[in-house]
Parts: C-alpha cells; sequence; structure tokens
C-alpha cells in the first residue's frame, strides 16, 4: 500500500514539475507535436486550454492531467514559445491484433469476450497496466471450469506504426476432480439421496463420458439451487444453506465441497386464496391452482400453479400477466397461507405482424402458418404455435418470435417473426452401397419452395440392384385457402424380388394418382388418395409354388383402382430429428369393385418422445399391420405382403427375412405385421450441441406372420444394439450394432448393419 501512495505521490510530483516551469502568458495560438494515429482535433477537444486563456502553473497541472486521463498518451509535456502554447505527447501504442494458442476448454471466442470487458480489444490503446487484470480475469475464468492449475503467460510484440500484437499462451493443465461432497446438518434425509440430483457428483464409471466430477461454480451454484428446492418442495419452507466450503488439494487436483444445511421442520398450507384483478371468474382461475389445504407446502406446485394461471391470462390478451405468490407464515402453527396475487395489466392487442428474413419465400406462404391475427387481442399460446408451424414447414434454418410495444401506447404490439432461410431446392446425383440393395445410383431435382410459393415439385431417378425407379411429383400444400392440399404423382418402378432376397419374381408398377390433405385441427390431419395401379408380374425359373400358383389363378397383368384414407395426430416438435411430442398414423387403403384384385390393408404407426433429461430421450416406435383378400381374389397378393428385419424395422436380421418362408426356403412374408422399438437417445460424447448426429442404444421386437392364427408371441424375435444416424450432406447415414436375443435356427442374422437415404 505504501508503494502504490509513493508512486501516485511522484506522479503527481511530475506533473507538477512541469508546470513549475511556465510564467502566467494569455495563449495566441497552440501546437500539438508528436501525434502518430490520434488526430489534433481530438486534443483540442481534451484540452482544457483555449486560445485566449491565460496560462500559470495550476492551469498547466490541470491540462497535463486531463491528458494522462484520456488514456491515449504514456508522456505528456507543455511548452511555450512566445505566446505560443506547444503540447508534446507521446502515444500509447495501439492494440493491433490480440491471439490466443492452447485454450481447448473454452473457446478463443468467449475469451475475448472477457478481455473485452476488461477494456483489452483490437483497436483500443494499450495500458501495460492491464496485462496484470487480464491474467486475473482469465484466472478467474478458468476457475470456473475447475482448471485450477491453468498457467497463463503474455508477450507484447511492438509492431510498425505505434502498434502492438498481444500473445497470450495458455497451459489449461488439468481439471480438479471432486474427490467429496458432504452435507452437515442434515437429519431427515440421507445424504446419498440429497445430492442423487446434483450435476456435480464424484467420480463414477461414465465420468470420462458427463463430465459430472469436473468442479465448476456455476454448477455448484446449480445444485444448492437442487438441494434448496429438494427441501422447499418438501415442505421444509425455512430451509437454509448456512455456508458451503470449497476446498483444494495442494496439487490441485483433487476438491472437497462441504454444505452446511439446516432443514427447520415441514409446513402444511392453511389456506389457498386468489387476489388481485383476476379478469376471469375465479371457478375458472381455481382449477389452475395445484396446492390445496391441509396439504405439505410445495414450491414446485406452488411455482405451476403461478404458471398456470399466467398462461391462462397471457391466453386471453392479458400478455405481460404477473402473479406472485405471497406465503403468509405461521411458524408457531407450522402452517403457511398462500395467496396468489394476480397482476394481469392491461390488455394487450396486436397492431402489426411482420416477417423479417425471407427474401425468397412469400410473405403469404409464412403468414397461412400464423395462428395469431392482427387487431386482435394477443394470445402466447396462439404466437407459441404459429412459431412451431413455420418451423416445421422445413424453408428455415432458424425461427424467432420478437413482440416489441408500439411506441407511444401501453396496450399495443408488435409481432415480428424473424426467419433465417435455408436453400429449399436440391439437385442432388450420387452413387452409394446399401446391404440390402447393393450398388444404389440416384438423380434427383427437388424444390420444397417452389418460387417461393410453399409448393413443391420434385423430379427423381432411382436404380439399384433391387429398384429402378423414376418419379415426377407436385404438391400444392393450400390448393384451398383453408389449408386443403392436393398433390399428384407419376411413379414407374421395377423390382426384382430376388436381389432383395425374397423370391423369384419382378414387378413392373405403373401408378399414378391424386392425394388430398384435409387439416382436421391444429396436430391432425386426413389424407386421401386416389391411384391407379398397372403392375406386371414376371416369374424366374425358381419361383416358388405359391407364387406360380397365385398367377395361375389371378393372371399376370393387373388393373388396379386404390383408394386409401389416412388419419396422422403430429405434435412432435420438428420433423427432422425430434427431441419431444409424439407422432401417430392410422391408415387404410383398399381396391375398388372393378379392379383385377380386390384386397385391402391396413396399418398403425406411432412414434412418442419422452425428453428425460436436457440430453437424453426416450423413443418409444409401433408398427402394425394387416392384410387381406376379398370377393373373387382369395388371399392378399404375395406382392403386398408385409416384411420384417432391417435396419428399420428389427435391427439384428437380414433385410425382410423374418416370417414364413416360401417352398424354396425364401422368405415370403406375410399378412400381419408386428414391430415394436424402444430407443435411448443420447448425444455424441464431447459434442452435446452436434444437430446432425444422433446416437441410440435400442431394443427391437418383432416379426410377420402369415394370418391372425398364425401369430404367437412366443415367435416375435428380439435384438438389442447400438445404433448412429449423421444427416451428411447427401442425406441420411443410419449404422447400427445390433445382438439378437431371441431367435430361432435358421434365422438369417446380421450383426452390423447400414442404410444410406431412407427417410428417418
Amino acid at each position: 500500500m505504501s508503494k502504490r501512495i509513493g508512486l501516485i505521490l511522484l506522479f503527481w510530483g511530475l506533473i507538477n514539475l512541469s508546470a513549475q516551469a511556465f510564467e502566467p502568458f494569455v495563449v495566441k495560438d497552440i501546437r500539438v507535436e508528436g501525434l502518430q494515429r490520434i488526430s489534433a482535433g481530438t486534443v483540442f477537444n481534451y484540452l482544457p486550454i483555449k486560445i485566449g486563456s491565460t496560462m500559470d502553473n495550476s492551469s498547466t497541472a490541470s491540462a497535463i492531467r486531463t491528458l494522462y486521463k484520456t488514456g491515449f498518451f504514456r508522456d505528456v509535456r507543455l511548452e511555450h514559445e512566445g505566446d505560443i502554447l506547444i503540447v508534446f505527447v507521446s502515444e500509447r501504442p495501439a492494440i493491433s491484433e490480440i491471439n490466443i494458442a492452447g485454450n481447448e476448454d473454452i473457446e478463443s471466442e468467449d475469451l475475448l469476450k472477457v478481455l473485452k470487458e476488461v477494456g483489452l480489444t483490437e483497436g483500443r490503446t494499450f495500458n501495460r497496466s492491464l496485462l496484470d487484470k487480464i491474467k486475473q480475469e482469465l484466472h478467474r475464468q478458468y476457475q470456473n471450469f475447475g482448471k485450477y492449475a491453468v498457467r497463463i503467460e503474455s508477450e507484447v510484440t511492438p509492431l510498425e506504426r505505434n502498434r502492438v500484437a498481444i500473445n497470450i499462451d495458455v497451459s489449461e493443465g488439468q481439471s480438479a476432480k471432486i474427490k467429496q461432497i458432504n452435507v452437515v446438518g442434515n437429519q431427515v434425509f440421507e445424504e446419498e439421496e440429497l445430492i442423487d440430483d446434483f450435476e456435480q457428483s464424484t467420480s463414477g464409471m461414465i465420468s470420462f463420458y458427463t463430465k459430472d466430477d469436473q468442479y465448476s461454480r456455476q454448477k455448484l451454484s446449480a445444485d444448492l439451487e437442487t438441494l434448496r428446492s429438494f427441501y422447499l418442495d418438501r415442505g421444509y419452507i425455512n430451509f437454509k444453506i448456512l455456508s458451503t466450503q470449497v476446498s483444494i488439494t495442494p496439487d490441485k487436483k483433487d476438491i472437497y465441497i462441504t454444505i452446511n444445511v439446516q432443514e427447520g421442520e415441514v409446513f402444511t398450507i392453511s389456506s389457498v386464496k386468489l387476489a388481485g384483478d383476476l379478469k376471469v371468474a375465479k371457478e375458472k382461475l381455481f382449477p389452475l391452482i395445484k396446492v390445496n389445504k391441509g396439504e405439505i407446502f410445495s414450491r414446485k406446485k406452488a411455482t405451476r400453479s403461478s404458471d398456470n394461471v399466467t398462461s391462462l391470462l397471457s391466453n386471453e390478451g392479458y400478455y405481460f400477466t404477473n402473479v406472485n405468490t405471497v406465503p403468509k407464515i405461521d411458524n408457531e402453527k407450522k402452517e403457511v397461507a398462500l395467496t396468489f396475487f394476480v397482476d394481469p395489466g392491461k390488455r394487450v392487442y396486436v397492431r402489426r405482424i411482420n416477417m423479417i428474413g425471407n427474401t425468397k419465400t412469400r410473405d403469404e406462404v409464412l403468414r397461412r402458418e400464423v395462428r395469431q391475427m392482427e387487431s386482435a387481442w394477443i394470445s402466447a399460446k396462439n404466437v407459441e404455435r404459429s412459431k412451431a408451424r413455420l418451423k416445421r414447414l422445413g424453408y428455415f434454418e432458424d425461427v424467432n418470435v420478437e413482440t416489441p410495444a408500439v411506441p407511444g401506447t401501453t396496450d399495443q404490439v408488435d409481432i415480428n417473426f424473424k426467419v433465417k432461410e435455408k436453400p429449399s431446392g436440391n439437385l442432388l446425383a450420387g452413387i452409394g452401397f446399401s446391404q440390402s440393395q447393393g450398388l444404389i445410383f440416384n438423380a434427383s431435382i427437388s424444390q420444397e419452395n417452389f418460387l417461393g410459393t410453399g409448393k413443391q415439385l420434385g423430379f427423381s431417378f432411382n436404380n439399384s440392384d433391387v429398384t429402378t425407379q423414376y418419379s415426377v411429383n407436385y404438391t400444392n400444400p393450400f390448393y384451398t385457402v383453408d389449408g386443403v392440399s392436393r398433390g399428384f404423382l407419376l411413379s414407374y418402378r421395377e423390382t426384382d424380388a430376388e436381389e432383395a432376397d425374397i423370391s423369384d419374381f419382378t414387378t413392373n408398377e405403373l401408378r399414378t394418382g391424386v392425394t388430398y390433405g384435409i387439416p382436421l385441427n391444429e396436430f391432425d390431419r386426413l389424407r386421401v388418395n386416389f391411384e391407379l395401379v398397372d403392375t406386371d408380374i414376371n416369374i424366374g425359373n425358381t419361383a416358388p409354388v405359391e407364387v406360380a400358383e397365385f398367377l395361375d389363378d389371378n393372371g399376370e397383368s393387373f388393373l388396379n383402382y386404390l383408394v386409401s384414407v389416412s388419419w396422422a395426430h403430429d405434435t412432435r416438435n420438428r420433423s427432422v430429428f425430434p427431441t419431444r411430442g409424439a407422432f401417430q398414423s392410422v391408415s387404410a387403403e383398399v381396391t375398388v369393385p372393378g379392379s383385377d384384385l380386390t384386397y385391402y390393408k391396413m396399418a398403425y404407426k406411432q412414434q412418442r418422445f419422452f425428453p428425460l433429461t436436457k440430453s437424453f430421450i426416450l423413443l418409444l416406435k409401433g408398427d402394425l399391420g394387416y392384410g387381406n383378400a376379398y370377393g373373387e381374389t382369395t388371399e392378399l397378393p404375395f406382392f403386398e405382403n408385409f416384411f420384417a428385419g432391417g435396419i428399420r424395422s428389427v435391427r439384428g436380421f437380414t433385410d425382410n427375412s423374418l416370417g414364413d418362408l416360401d417352398s424354396n426356403g425364401e422368405p415370403f412374408g406375410g399378412n400381419v405385421k408386428i414391430v415394436g422399438n424402444a430407443e435411448l437417445i443420447f448425444p455424441v460424447p464431447f459434442q452435446e450441441d452436434n444437430k446432425t448426429v444422433r446416437l441410440s442404444a435400442f431394443f427391437d421386437i418383432g416379426n410377420v406372420f402369415d394370418d391372425t392364427d398364425a401369430f404367437d408371441l412366443a415367435s416375435l424375435r428380439a435384438s438389442v444394439g447400438l445404433a448412429a444416424t449423421w444427416l451428411s450432406p447427401v442425406g441420411p447415414l443410419t449404422f447400427s450394432v445390433a445382438q439378437p436375443i431371441r431367435e430361432e435356427d435358421g434365422d438369417d442374422t446380421e450383426i452390423f448393419q447400414f442404410s444410406f437415404g431412407s427417410a428417418l
């Protein structure tokens, strides 16, 4: 401290020494010497002396102090020649570049933001005294991540034109690991139960992946709040965290955390009231209150109750509703009276809805997805639903919503939907290989947002050992103003079943049709499809008896009029890599009388996503199918059979291999299909924000059967394994490694399977 005072006294002494040489005079002119980067106007702007001012020792000292305080100069000196004041300055160098090396756990961009906050950034004046402050700040940032052994070295390199380059070398070292977490003062609950939900823990078997044993100040704060919530949700309303001690071993490798608590006692709820300007009837609000008289107090339930009331009023136009939970604590009776005080504010109306960022997509395409109306009161539910519908269009990388207040008003807002467009058209040609289809060549031209109208147009060609297909399709998603879609399809497909390890036959199929999509509500959609299907069957020399007999009875060429109806319910948050919500569909198709073959098929599919944590998701899938013939056709056509097995069905079994075999011992499929999947989806290790790769551990079960009478639970096949899907630039790539856990002799199994370009 005494050293710092001495330096200050020396500094001001030097200033006064510079000022003492002046005899009073009137300034007739001012000249500045020594400038390199800084303009003379800047100096004149800060200089408290003007032409006509009288110079003396006091004004001289004041001028020097003022110029020093700007931080631009490392030396300031005043002289005069007669009535001319001469200001001699020596500029501090400017920071030309800042280079950071050796950092891995913290991005350079984040470190540069920290340096900017303490005054160190490119273009600023360099002050060597900042270097120590910089090191301290960077040390603090790394210690927040548990890296107490970090070493930071800095070097200043002079450059031309009075500039410097600052080079910062970081040696991060190893993160300190949590050796022990102790909770002191707990009497009712065991320590293991209290810390079970902590984000941080001692080292475990998967800590190398989760990094939960690495100390972080932010994570500790979150864990303390978790502990507080644990007690408050169980009625301990007076619970306190008395202190927290974090100690580190001398080698800076192990950390010990001790949390001192005071539990208090359990409080029950004596009464529940609603107060304030409710705007709606209490009878409508009270069912939203999830706490009741006589129950043990729970902060979680109280918070949920406040959120429920806020949500309801926000949907009624009271967008800025504030609901405060006011507890009245009776420490003697161990009771708490809860009052939910409602402050709705004014009902807010929407002046204007703006679309921002859509350079290609027409405004009308976006506006027809918006469920909030202009001039109506704002509804939080409608705004959020509008955002979700815009995301699901598939035209945008990102969609954000802002609701700025209209200047000069207290009850109006604008809604700004800010979108970031992505390419909606694809021109694709490629060669690939699949286990089930062999060599694949494909080419396609597709435009999901044709000329910015939202209409879809596509041409495609696919060729593999199994299938050759040509197709053209067109869809207008808003054929009518109320959202009825209409699409057309024309396709030709040749399929070699033998190459797919089925039976020895080929099919040539020409298909054309029209599809109407009818929205029932925000989540449900009905589709009606009318198709004309012309099919030719050619059998090989080794065709099984089952195929030959069917063709003998029905012929080899068929013209069928197909009608299908499907219902879909979709609440997924996005169509690719969803994290929550569900999708389910029920479909039925039938060939109408007058067709060469009369048959029907029904199917049910479902996907349900359950977020377990921020990073882990449980996915449950089901796929059921049933088909049969009617009228003069005696059995479901063999080329319409269901199949199971493979990477999109029961993994670990060869594609289409499950079910009964034909007379040649090849898979023949069946008219009943049952498949179920359970997957635990988890992030890529050390890349939790990776949006193009998804990993999962799965359990698959299923099979196909000749008919319902043949169904037997004991015949279901099952497997477990790991899977990965990569959204590559040329299409999705899916890999799986599976081990059958329920199989029978003769089953065709595959441990490793992959596919390219299949639907997700």
